[in-house]
């Protein structure tokens, strides 16, 4: 009865081995000297499979002592329970087999620790060499974009900011048109400034998010737009590319409606909204020249940004007349 008990409690102690191996596998030990004690006379399989499972946990050093230990405490109750030459004989044999089953899963528990650390060494060479090349392409497209558009974006805002000057200088009106490309000139500057440094991994200067709409609203008016911004919901903060989404949406449905729309007033809302950011551009122009047939780039990249955070994303003209611009970013998840 007490060896049935003792294979049963060390048969349910392997459940936890993947937790504690050390403590399974003394355990097991105890219960096999216990099973030896009454009157078994095979070494306790639970104790194997604990080795095993140690010996994969990486507890070799530890898993060759108790194991040892184990086989002299076994042989010399054995030698206490039982004698005679026949005996003797007999325990020899058995402490071979024990031996041979030992070694047998303790080489079985190392060959699958090793199986394993060089699957996990494979997948960690995967990962660093996609991250490697990915951290080139990143860097090979900011060297494009600062040797294709820092020149050219530096002459306009040169150019702008040398016209205002000279206009003042002579004591004329600037132009509210003037000012504009200015200040656009310097934004673009600050702009490609952040995304270079955000494509080099340099976290010095974040690109802009949901805290410089209004600052873009107030660009906009600036150019002779009436735009105007609504917050819903009470504000909190949202994940990273969720608030650089909404900002991007709003800067191209803003940039589209003064570019394609020939309209004099926008309106943007941003909702907050359990688990949701909701974005939504109003503009009264022309919704026949506001999208062409064929979508621009700006459209589509704003498209992609959503779909990439599992969003959804709807554009089109207004039963009163213009077009609207509506997204919905999910803010659960998005990382």
């Amino acid at each position: 009865m007490l060896g049935s008990v003792l294979l049963a409690a060390g048969g349910l102690s392997l459940a936890a081995s993947r937790r504690a191996p050390l403590v399974v596998l003394g355990f097991t030990g105890l219960c096999a000297v216990g099973y030896l004690g009454a009157g078994f006379e095979a070494l306790a399989v639970s104790y194997l499979v604990a080795v095993y499972g140690a010996v994969r946990a990486g507890h070799r050093a530890v898993t060759l002592a108790v194991s040892v230990g184990l086989l002299a405490a076994l042989h010399l109750m054995a030698l206490l329970l039982h004698h005679g030459p026949v005996r003797e004989v007999v325990t020899q044999a058995r402490n071979t087999l024990e031996i041979a089953w030992l070694i047998a899963a303790f080489a079985a528990g190392e060959a699958v620790r090793q199986a394993e650390r060089r699957a996990d060494e494979a997948e960690r060479t995967r990962e660093e060499t996609a991250r490697r090349r990915a951290d080139e392409e990143r860097l090979r497209i900011a060297r494009e974009l600062h040797d294709s558009l820092t020149h050219q974006i530096s002459v306009i805002k040169v150019q702008s900011e040398v016209a205002v000057h000279v206009a003042r200088r002579r004591g004329e009106e600037v132009s509210q048109a003037l000012l504009a490309i200015q200040e656009a000139g310097r934004e673009a500057t600050r702009e490609l400034r952040a995304t270079l440094e955000a494509l080099r991994d340099d976290d010095t200067t974040p690109p802009p998010g949901l805290d410089h709409v209004p600052n873009l609203v107030k660009q906009f008016q600036n150019t002779g737009l009436e735009t105007t911004l609504t917050i819903e919901g009470h504000p909190h903060t949202v994940p990273a590319p969720v608030s650089r989404t909404a900002y991007r949406i709003v800067q191209e449905s803003l940039t589209n409606v003064t570019r394609h729309a020939a309209a004099t007033a926008a309106s943007v809302l941003i909702g907050y909204r359990p688990g949701a950011l909701t974005i939504r551009v109003d503009d009264n122009g022309k919704a026949t020249s506001h999208r062409s047939p064929t979508p621009g780039l700006g459209m589509l990249g704003m498209r992609e940004r959503v779909t990439a955070l599992g969003g959804r994303l709807r554009t089109e003209p207004r039963g009163a007349g213009g077009f609207t611009v509506q997204a919905e970013l999910p803010t659960s998840g998005a990382s």
